[in-house]
């Protein structure tokens, strides 16, 4: 190829690029573009090829086109550097990449995404009991809220929640409750079900005397409210539990 001058599609072929990047090589600076010639074409020489290739191993390598000029001049020292500093920078890159793919196989974990291992856990566990999806997405939005706002109030509460639901009795209710989204409100058994749940909670509520930091909510529907989610039968239990503990309030207190 020495004396001899070849075209911009020849250069190209012999480097491996394409034409359209050896353009883009001469807009960015990298390689110099040599006179036409009296047809009105550039014609590229040996060194040329030569710088190309350049250019091209730098790119592959992974030198940002920014830096690829400064090392075609650098001397070995120069050069050395400044390849030491690039690695670096790559390595870096490397390693938020492996993070961000690391983040995206997480997406896959579904419940497990964005609480804590024991709460995914738990979230499990209802799922084995047979609680309905629907609920437990609620769980799940109610506890990356009060993981993220209060993380040792959250503790607490998730601590006394896993106690409640180890009580068969406590189950069931949460069952009836889940159930019972899907109800009329005028279902007579949505009664019987404020009443069993007023009971259990006064019962546990005696049981934890002294114990502090036990704060369950005592029905799903009040958990929901704070993540938006209802239904009539839901909003028509918290009504009955406000009318019973009214009714007791207003009660005349009985003479000894």
């Amino acid at each position: 190829m020495t004396g001899r001058l070849i075209t911009i599609g020849q250069l190209a072929a012999y480097a491996g690029v394409t034409i359209k990047a050896v353009r883009h090589y001469h807009q960015r600076g990298l390689l110099e573009e040599p006179p036409r010639d009296s047809s009105g074409y550039r014609r590229y020489n040996a060194q040329h090829a030569i710088d190309l290739v350049k250019i091209k191993t730098l790119a592959e390598a992974g030198v940002p086109l920014a830096r690829i000029k400064e090392l075609l001049a650098a001397n070995p020292d120069q050069f050395a550097a400044a390849t030491t500093e690039i690695d670096r920078n790559l390595q870096d890159r490397a390693n938020e990449l492996r993070r961000t793919r690391e983040r995206i196989a997480r997406l896959g974990g579904g419940d497990r995404l964005f609480v804590s291992a024991e709460v995914a856990d738990f979230l499990e566990a209802l799922h084995e009991l047979g609680v309905s999806q629907r609920t437990i997405q609620m769980e799940r939005n109610g506890w990356i809220l009060m993981q993220s706002a209060s993380p040792k109030q959250a503790a607490i509460w998730f601590a006394d929640k896993r106690d409640a639901l180890a009580d068969p009795e406590f189950r069931a209710i949460y069952l009836e409750y889940d159930a019972a989204f899907d109800w009329s409100p005028d279902d007579h058994l949505l009664n019987a079900l404020a009443v069993r749940t007023e009971r259990w909670f006064a019962k546990r509520h005696d049981s934890l005397k002294g114990r502090e930091g036990s704060v369950l909510d005592p029905t799903l529907a009040q958990v929901a409210t704070s993540v938006g989610m209802s239904s009539p039968a839901w909003d028509r239990i918290g009504e009955i539990g406000k009318e019973r503990k009214a009714r007791v309030t207003k009660a005349p207190a009985t003479r000894l």
